[in-house]
């Protein structure tokens, strides 16, 4: 678990230099990635590669190739999928739905019900309506809330320690 802080420390020092925008989408993707290690999928779900979607386009998508590119999720190497649109999303350990396709949230919890796919948002209010993590920014400072009750319905499980991290929303 410390080990998931000094990651997060060092990267802070690697971008201090990046443009806020690019940093905030390195900031998400290290965050998804960190995510990996603090949440349990059921056991079909550890082998074959990791995939992790993102629906429609976003700069997320090169930061999440580069680190797939150096890691694994345990012992799967991570494969990340752009999709068009919720029709096209094949099944995935995670789905990202970006701020431009946020509207579509009802439409994936639908597709999604019951699959263990952690949802991430990034838009406000979006833990309270569905997705298990969403992104916000708080005093110019990348951060993340985190709704455990819509980690059961998924049969994924999250530790505490991740819970502690987030800002908790019921």
């Amino acid at each position: 678990m410390k080990k998931f802080a000094i990651i997060l420390t060092g990267f802070f020092l690697v971008v201090a230099n990046y443009p806020a925008r690019a940093q905030n989408e390195m900031f998400k993707a290290l965050y998804m990635y960190n995510f990996t290690k603090n949440i349990d999928w059921p056991k079909e779900y550890r082998e074959g590669n990791f995939v992790i979607g993102v629906l429609g386009n976003s700069p997320i998508v090169t930061e999440l190739t580069e680190i797939a590119k150096k890691k694994k999720v345990i012992d799967q190497a991570i494969l990340v999928k752009k999709f068009a649109s919720v029709a096209k999303i094949e099944d995935c350990h995670i789905l990202y739905i970006p701020t431009t396709k946020s509207s579509l949230l009802p439409e994936v919890l639908a597709k999604f019900k019951g699959k263990p796919t952690l949802i991430i948002t990034d838009a406000p209010g979006l833990a309270k309506q569905g997705a298990m993590i969403n992104y916000v920014t708080v005093r110019g400072d990348q951060k993340f809330e985190i709704n455990v009750e819509n980690f059961e319905p998924h049969g994924l499980k999250v530790n505490n320690f991740l819970v502690s991290l987030g800002i908790k929303v019921n």
